[in-house]
């Protein structure tokens, strides 16, 4: 996992030069933006991953094998998406040939594996007590909503592209390719799936952040601090999802998105108070 993960760094710098001397673009976005994104995504995955499985005291044969099969159909996702991006083409989504409709339903059965495979490592982990309960609630909760994270793509694929040639699209409520945010290319003018997908895969990364940013509260306090993050965080990605199918870009919500918006941080916040109030007379007593 970590030689996965220094190569996917290895390929973030090659797509970060590529950025800069390379000026085609593809849907409005420069072609070696979906490179960087992707090797950056799976830097995360794979440095979150080998530090998991280093928490396990004796690794049985077959968390490696998974471990590598995983890697190896990440790899060749990957390859796929440079492949495209240095010739110029579209990877996800492109049907308009035989030979790009083949890397398409490659790079699907590549993401079966993945699902699949880190959803065995999930279960496997999450299943012993390898860290302490907070700690612990915020590992599990990560993997949960990393694997409910990755569901969403499948929605992409339902998807009415509005152009031919391809088999379903990133947005909802216009073709893909108008204009985006900076830096992700989210579309700022339509619903985007992106979102709820990107907020889930990496709640593996975010919630033992949390988790390690309660260290030095009580315990009880801790395990209530992440349980409610774990659950607005869990709020937050389908809130995301939500307004994306209902054709709504990120950045224009409207009164229902932000009614939501706000019941979700009002419950959270009121969670993560008396967890620190209860924090507080524990102390004292």
């Amino acid at each position: 996992m970590l030689w996965f993960t220094a190569s996917m760094g290895v390929l973030a710098a090659v797509a970060a030069v590529g950025l800069v001397v390379d000026d085609r673009l593809l849907l409005g976005a420069p072609v070696w933006l979906k490179p960087l994104k992707f090797a950056l995504s799976f830097a995360a995955y794979g440095l979150s991953w080998a530090w998991l499985l280093s928490l396990h005291p004796a690794p049985p044969r077959g968390l490696r094998r998974v471990g590598l099969v995983v890697i190896a159909a990440s790899a060749v996702e990957m390859v796929i998406i440079t492949g495209a991006a240095a010739r110029g083409v579209g990877s996800h989504f492109n049907v308009s040939t035989p030979f790009t409709a083949t890397l398409f339903g490659v790079m699907g059965v590549t993401v079966a594996v993945l699902w699949a495979g880190t959803a065995y490592l999930s279960l496997v982990i999450g299943a012993k007590r390898l860290a302490p309960a907070a700690d612990l609630l915020a590992i599990r909760a990560g993997m949960a909503i990393s694997l409910l994270g990755m569901l969403v793509g499948v929605l992409m694929l339902v998807q009415d592209p509005g152009v031919p040639g391809a088999a379903g699209a990133h947005t909802v409520g216009a073709p893909d390719g108008g204009p985006g945010m900076p830096l992700t290319g989210w579309s700022t003018t339509a619903g985007d799936l992106r979102v709820g997908h990107f907020l889930g895969l990496h709640a593996l990364q975010l919630l033992p952040l949390l988790a390690a940013l309660t260290r030095g509260l009580g315990e009880r306090a801790r395990a209530r601090l992440v349980a409610a993050g774990g659950t607005g965080y869990l709020g937050l990605v389908l809130l995301a999802t939500w307004q994306a199918l209902r054709g709504q870009p990120l950045v224009r919500p409207d009164a229902l998105t932000l009614g939501a918006v706000v019941l979700l941080v009002g419950g959270v916040a009121a969670v993560a108070f008396t967890a620190r109030s209860t924090d507080r007379e524990l102390v004292r007593a």
